[in-house]
């Protein structure tokens, strides 16, 4: 897999790179932290300015005026501050949305090798959690660690300009605190690694077997799955405990460790007080600005983790958007029509490098002619049709339509003039209606009515409650194989698309609905350029030309009565299947 380099502060610019369209939102963000951090000292130092100069002097116009600057200031800085969380996270959620976007754009136009190496769960992960991850960047993350590092960078410097000597008294138990949040922020961030991996397995097991429960049921494996879930499930906890038990050590000590600072302050200070060096509201100020100082510490380990996980979380991200995977879409030709002639030029293909599936085949399709392929399960045949759509790229070779190559052609256009029929239909959560139209709203009801009354399958949908408008729930459940199957012809078709690919499309249809639609199917197969992978052997018999397939090579080529004079594999396989079909009648 071809990737950008990513880590560290590669990672950390490419995703403040999504920032450059909101750059203001960034500058004010970062103006808004320097601010508050300006601001943090001011009100301790007003109250050191009240005890020292008004409340001894007796000044009560002078405490008025300074209890009136407090209460401004605090309005002040609150508003401010709600500025900050806000278009701190604003950001953050602007950016995330775009990163999703890209990274779905990205996940859509991959070519089909890619989700055969790539677990459904994994991108998902990808998608939804790591992406919410690097919105920490921004709302917990950078920003927020810049903000605490000017804020505590102000107090220390505002306390050494009052008081040099009690300030290193007050943080001489300041490396300590360094040393334990070291290990603090190594122990969580450790066990945050744990918990992403562990949340990437239970998605990507959760999602397998959700969509495979059929297989788990039949086989009553329900015990053994939930035993491997267990188990992956205590991984997940047990990386949460390991963070929790780091927590939990971690504040505590800084507890005790701000009370020795305050201890070691009240007892420099009060010694100080008596020899008049250090005046009441010092003292008073200094244990202000020690509360304010221990803040921001206390959080800092925890959002250098949150940064760092974010940036790992980010890293995985743009790992999918950097996929060399991304299918090559150079074509520029988009004709309004094509004839559908089909031509293989010594075409060889793999999935996995060096175990090809097609091994140098050559065949042609005249146009509005029907060629059926046929072989043993792996022959090929499904790969024919794949990389024909190209939802696979060959490896060597050239495919034609109309004379020019598939790679001339713009994907989209290419495949708005290729209808398909596979045997197991894919139906989205949603109506019949949006089903067949994959919600295109150009696409009125009346031209869907229209294709389903061509095809015979008008009246069935009209007997479901809300007969168009009927939700068929998520994957088609609402209907049975058959009728998810009646639906994918409609859908196909209704685009009158030039070339008809049919893979197994009548396998899951019942006799009667054969009976239905055979008729219809031949009408639309007239004059249309027709690629049929099929057991049934009507729709075999009357092709133009039969391709027969064997570990990816051309074995025989002709038309039904030549093939069965030749005596050779398809007279086998035709024989037999004849049989098989008088046995079940």
């Amino acid at each position: 897999m071809d990737q950008k380099k990513t880590g560290g502060f590669t990672t950390l610019k490419r995703i403040f790179s999504f920032t450059r369209p909101y750059r203001i939102r960034l500058v004010s963000s970062i103006t808004l932290a320097i601010i508050l951090a300006a601001l943090a000292p001011v009100r301790p130092w007003l109250i050191q300015l009240s005890v020292d100069h008004y409340v001894i002097n007796k000044l009560l116009d002078g405490l008025i005026r300074i209890f009136l600057i407090q209460i401004g200031l605090l309005l002040a800085e609150s508003f401010l501050r709600f500025l900050f969380i806000y278009i701190t996270n604003w950001l953050g959620q602007t950016v995330v949305n775009d990163i999703r976007q890209a990274v779905f754009r990205k996940i859509i136009h991959q070519d089909l090798a890619y989700f055969d190496q790539t677990p459904i769960g994994t991108l998902t992960t990808r998608t939804v959690n790591d992406i919410e991850a690097v919105n920490d960047v921004f709302s917990e993350g950078l920003i927020s660690i810049i903000a605490d590092v000017l804020t505590i960078v102000a107090i220390i410097g505002i306390m050494l300009y009052t008081d040099w000597k009690l300030t290193l008294v007050s943080l001489s138990v300041f490396p300590v605190l360094v040393i334990a949040t070291y290990f603090f922020k190594e122990s969580v961030n450790k066990s945050f690694h744990q918990v992403r991996n562990a949340v990437a397995r239970l998605n990507a097991f959760v999602q397998e077997h959700i969509t495979g429960m059929y297989v788990v049921q039949v086989f009553a494996a329900e015990q053994r799955e939930e035993k491997k879930f267990r188990q992956i499930n205590r991984e997940h906890r047990d990386a949460n405990i390991r963070a929790i038990f780091a927590y939990s050590v971690f504040f505590p000590v800084v507890e005790i460790i701000l009370a020795i600072s305050m201890g070691l302050l009240v007892w420099s200070g009060a010694s100080r007080m008596l020899d008049y060096h250090v005046t009441q509201g010092v003292i008073i100020a200094f244990i202000m600005y020690l509360n304010l100082l221990f803040r921001p510490l206390r959080m800092l380990a925890d959002k250098f983790n949150t940064l760092q996980m974010g940036m790992v979380a980010g890293e995985r991200v743009l790992g999918v958007l950097d996929s060399g995977a991304f299918l090559q879409d150079n074509g520029t030709y988009v004709p309004e029509h094509i004839s559908g002639a089909v031509a293989f030029e010594e075409v060889r293909f793999e999935y996995k490098k060096d175990v090809p599936v097609l091994r140098g085949i050559s065949f042609e399709v005249p146009a509005g002619t029907t060629v059926a392929l046929v072989g043993h399960t792996g022959a090929g045949k499904t790969s024919v049709i794949s990389i024909l759509n190209r939802l696979y790229e060959i490896q060597s070779g050239s495919i034609k339509i109309d004379g020019r190559d598939l790679k001339e052609y713009d994907i989209r256009a290419l495949r708005s003039h290729i209808g398909i029929v596979l045997q197991d239909v894919f139906l989205f959560s949603g109506t019949i209606y949006e089903n067949i139209t994959l919600r295109n709203e150009d696409i009125s009801l009346e031209k869907v009515m229209d294709t389903c009354r061509l095809l015979g399958i008008h009246d069935f949908i009209m007997r479901l409650p809300g007969n168009y408008h009927f939700n068929v729930r998520e994957r088609g459940n609402m209907l049975s194989q058959g009728q998810r199957q009646l639906l994918s012809f409609a859908r196909a078709l209704l685009y009158n698309p030039s070339i008809l690919i049919l893979d197994e499309a009548t396998a899951s249809v019942d006799t009667e609905s054969e009976i239905l639609i055979q008729h219809a199917i031949e009408k639309l197969i007239a004059g249309r350029t027709s690629i049929v992978i099929a057991h049934r052997l009507s729709t075999i018999r009357k092709a133009h030309q039969i391709i027969v397939l064997d570990k990816g090579q051309i074995i025989e080529q002709g038309n039904h009565e030549t093939l069965l004079a030749h005596k050779g594999v398809y007279f086998r396989m035709y024989t037999q299947a004849l049989a098989s079909e008088q046995q079940i009648a």
